[in-house]
């Protein structure tokens, strides 16, 4: 599964989501998986950027 899968699926989950303790626990883990996807698009970002031109 892609990190905009798992969000996506986490956002979804979010909306369905009834109890307080339930909705914590989603948006922490969604808080999570965008971090961590901002985390791989600034890591492909410096190297396509630091790679030799042709």
């Amino acid at each position: 599964m892609s990190i905009d899968q798992h969000i996506e699926e986490l956002r979804a989950e979010l909306r369905n989501a009834v109890y307080r303790d339930e909705r914590r626990w989603i948006e922490d883990a969604l808080t999570t998986a965008l971090a961590e996807r901002e985390a791989i698009w600034t890591e492909l970002e410096s190297a396509v950027d630091s790679a030799p031109p042709f």
